[in-house]
């Protein structure tokens, strides 16, 4: 029997082993890789830092206010115009307003309808007629607050200096309007949620559905490659050009159906298809390719060993998919679709192409009602020359920021608890 030899240990180079030859190099390759990585998230975490607060330096600050009558003036048992009752308001417009006037708005919405807040918003703009002379941002309100007092005392003596949050709950509440002061977002707010319902109700069900066919029943044929190939590049497209196709489709072939009169909601000589159902269907084009790859990523994820077992057990293939498939993937597939509402919900080129009103003042009640949405407003105002409308619409990006995290949370929240079921 061959006695064990040991076997020979490495070459050495230099003094040292061949294995730990260049050790400290490839060290600190790794090491400068490391601060490379770490340094693009940082600079990803200062650049949202320096958005976030230069939008909320343009949504507070001291602004500067005439009113064409003195809200004093107008007192009622001693009460500010803020504290008087819905009733004592409506009175109020009654005397002040012509008989035309008063019925205009009366016809538009009944005055027993308006809220509170509805009611002293027009009180302050058909009576009190604010104007903003001036504004500044919440950084030189701050830093320069004696000056600006001059300013107010020497070049708008008349004037009323407020330090203005132009993002209160009554902007939140309140409709919009052609003052800065009086302006909100409820319009806008409404408009969007409206919008993303019917994306989510026309993409979802179809993106799931179509990942399912071509992951576990299309075979590996040319025309179903050619579809892969082609959802991939559809989710490259410009938005732009998906509005065009939205306003050949939905608002004019289908404008029967977008705009209500299928069911008998307008006549046809009153039918328009620029509506939310429109806008909502075109931006379900959009999004679709986006949740198409992300569910077939996720369903492709899902181990081939759950499919097997159940098939072993004698489950039909749609019960595999239905029992087995679906709620696993489910965490990944809802991945995919709050990615995909995220970027719905901010588009505005679509909407324009479509039919988004820049100018709205009631609210949609319905599918199809005329609608705005929240980066249109912010678009619109951002347009106008007067300073005060950039520091509305820094208010208003603020709201689309805070909309879209809640439906990110709650989309997030129902992935986590299919995750911990699964």
């Amino acid at each position: 029997m061959t006695p064990l030899t040991p076997s020979p240990s490495p070459t050495k180079r230099g003094g040292q082993p061949a294995y730990n030859v260049n050790i400290e190099r490839r060290n600190r390759t790794g090491n400068v890789w490391r601060w490379v990585f770490r340094a693009s998230t940082i600079v990803g975490i200062v650049a949202l830092i320096a958005l976030i607060l230069n939008i909320m330096n343009s949504a507070f600050g001291y602004a500067a206010l005439e009113a064409k009558v003195d809200p004093a003036t107008l007192m009622v048992d001693g009460l500010p115009l803020e504290q008087q009752s819905k009733e004592q308001l409506v009175e109020l417009l009654r005397s002040k307003l012509s008989k035309g006037a008063f019925n205009k708005l009366d016809n538009e919405t009944s005055f027993e309808k308006r809220s509170h807040a509805d009611v002293l918003q027009i009180v302050n703009e058909r009576i009190v007629r604010y104007e903003v002379v001036q504004v500044w941002d919440l950084w030189t309100s701050l830093t320069k607050t004696s000056e600006i007092k001059s300013i107010v005392a020497t070049e708008f003596p008349e004037a009323e200096l407020k330090f203005i949050s132009w993002l209160t709950v009554d902007f939140v509440t309140r409709p919009q309007s052609s003052e800065a002061i009086t302006t909100g977002a409820r319009t806008a707010i409404l408009g969007s949620l409206w919008t993303i319902l019917f994306t989510i109700l026309f993409a979802f069900p179809i993106g799931v559905g179509a990942a399912i066919y071509l992951e576990e029943y299309a075979t590996d044929h040319w025309l179903n490659r050619a579809i892969r190939t082609n959802i991939n590049n559809l989710a490259g497209v410009p938005s732009i050009v998906y509005g065009i196709l939205g306003l050949a489709i939905f608002v004019r072939t289908l404008e029967p159906l977008t705009s209500g009169e299928l069911f008998g909601m307008v006549d046809s000589t009153t039918s328009n298809g620029r509506t939310v159902l429109a806008a909502g269907l075109t931006l379900g084009l959009l999004v679709l390719p986006i949740i198409i790859i992300n569910a077939q990523e996720a369903i492709r994820a899902v181990p081939q060993s759950l499919r097997k077992a159940s098939y072993g057990l004698g489950a039909t293939k749609w019960q595999t998919i239905w029992s087995h498939v679906l709620p696993n993937a489910m965490p990944g597939i809802l991945t995919g679709t709050i990615l995909a509402i995220s970027r719905a919900i901010g588009e505005t080129a679509p909407l324009v192409v479509v039919g988004a009103s820049t100018a709205i003042s009631f609210d949609p009640e319905s599918p199809f009602s005329k609608f705005t949405t929240l980066p249109i407003q912010i678009y619109q105002w951002t347009a106008r020359p007067q300073a005060e409308f950039r520091s509305v619409a820094a208010a208003t990006i603020l709201v689309l920021l805070i909309m879209l995290l809640s439906l990110n949370a709650s989309a997030v929240i129902l992935r986590n608890r299919f995750s911990r079921k699964y």
